[in-house]
């Protein structure tokens, strides 16, 4: 059994059934929305072409309401028309797929004027499909929102609340709640193993409130900020001071000290370039990737990949894969040691496949598998030290970074952070290129990092 199997062994990694089914019903929810606004543009514009062409409408005007139904599904997915909040709030919720109709209306006469097609437009048919739209588009919005609140109420979200020593409000009943004392939970930011047993625990819930004593609320707040969850601290002291970056739960104040620093939509993207550049640059390399497993098991025995645990996204611990540089006698699995430039440990194909980053490939796999992203900050062995200090010593805000998925490359590397540690300056360097990039994250920089990444393959400080 591995150190990972033994931190949760005896604690829930899974959330109560209802929490379980609300965090489904919310998902399916979200589609259902997707499917409504299909069938919303399908069934208005229909309306029109009807009135215009009674009993027959062109293929050519079917392939155009197709098309528009694309554009706007990207548009409505990009404009958050399918957040978990258009499905309780009804005004959020309109705005949101007027605003995304009128964006995709504004595309269509766009390329209609740029093709010199408006004489062939039906002028009456169009507008009457314009009128119909939105009038069944806000129509079913609406009733799903109508539906979900009186089924499921205002609120989707799976909470948790970890009681470590404060009190359990009434209000908070109705959610689920863990004792911390009993569960020997705890706040410590030097147990990576702890971490991810919480990052275990949290995967599963959108949203966890901590009850605790005055003198832990500032160690919990900086274990969630690494979290990627909406965490939240009950101070009902605060309730007098009407802070802005307040919630409550219940009606008990609490204040929000963390969030995911992506959205659905903006996850989804990242993860769509990940896989859309992964798999087509797994294809190319194979063959080469090929050849240095064969060049390793060749130059010393072993195995051809060196697997490690790492910390990633949330806190949570997974094995980051590389080509073996080492003697497998050798290795350091926990990474206390740093490589030097002249360390005996790395055998004679290691240290070509180390200088050029070639032994960084199989990190690919990570990526497709969802553990790792091309682009974000780079995961650290638990053991890594800077001097003679851990990483997280150096910085509370280290397990910050941990609030997306590490990456292959990122801004810290193409600025030539890379290499061995010998001094903390080493670490903080890298820390502060790994927040900036977390705090100004767009897709538009992922593409830029990945492009310039190729300057820094072969680097002085890879060794």
């Amino acid at each position: 059994m591995s150190k990972i199997d033994l931190a949760i062994q005896g604690y829930p990694s899974r959330p109560s059934i209802g929490s379980a089914a609300r965090r489904s019903a919310k998902v399916w929810l979200c589609l259902m929305l997707i499917g409504a606004d299909a069938l919303a543009l399908l069934v208005g514009f229909a309306m029109g072409l009807q009135v215009e062409q009674p009993g027959s409408v062109s293929g050519h005007a079917w392939s155009s309401l197709l098309g528009g139904m694309v554009v706007y599904a990207g548009v409505a997915f990009q404009n958050q028309a399918y957040n978990p909040r258009c499905l309780t709030s009804p005004t959020k919720s309109c705005r949101a797929a007027l605003l995304s109709f009128a964006a995709t209306a504004l595309i269509f006469l766009l390329a209609v004027f740029s093709l010199k097609v408006t004489g062939r437009l039906p002028r009456f048919a169009l507008s009457i499909g314009v009128i119909s739209t939105v009038v069944v588009l806000i129509s079913q919005r609406l009733l799903i929102c109508h539906i979900v609140r009186r089924t499921c109420g205002d609120k989707l979200e799976a909470e948790l609340v970890i009681v470590d020593g404060g009190t359990v409000p009434d209000e908070c009943l109705g959610s689920d709640i863990i004792d911390a004392g009993t569960m020997a939970l705890r706040s410590d930011l030097d147990d990576p193993y702890m971490l991810n047993r919480l990052g275990t625990i949290l995967r599963h819930y959108d949203r966890v409130v901590i009850s605790c004593t005055p003198d832990r609320k500032a160690e919990w707040a900086q274990v969630l900020k690494g979290a990627n969850i909406l965490g939240e601290i009950i101070v009902p002291e605060m309730s007098e001071l009407g802070p802005l970056a307040v919630h409550d739960l219940g009606g008990t104040p609490t204040v929000v000290v963390s969030r995911g620093p992506l959205n659905l939509a903006n996850r989804a993207k990242k993860r769509a370039l990940d896989i859309a550049l992964t798999v087509p640059v797994l294809i190319v390399l194979l063959p080469a990737m090929i050849a240095v497993a064969i060049l390793i098991k060749l130059d010393s025995p072993g195995p051809v990949f060196f697997r490690q645990e790492r910390m990633g996204r949330g806190n949570r611990i997974f094995h980051i894969l590389k080509f073996r540089s080492m003697h497998v006698e050798t290795s350091d699995s926990d990474g206390t040691q740093s490589t030097r430039r002249d360390d005996d440990r790395i055998t004679r194909v290691g240290r070509v496949i180390r200088k050029t980053s070639i032994d960084e490939l199989p990190q690919l796999i990570n990526v497709l598998l969802g553990d790792m992203s091309l682009v974000g900050p780079r995961p650290h062995a638990l053991g890594s030290k800077a001097g003679d200090e851990l990483f997280w010593r150096v910085d509370r805000q280290y397990w910050h970074r941990h609030a997306l998925k590490p990456g292959i490359t990122g801004l810290a590397q193409i600025r030539g952070f890379r290499g061995a540690t010998e001094h903390r300056h080493d670490i903080v360097n890298r820390l502060k290129a790994d927040l900036e990039y977390l705090h100004g994250w767009s897709l538009l920089r992922d593409v830029g990092i990945l492009a310039r990444t190729a300057q820094v393959l072969v680097h002085r400080n890879a060794y």
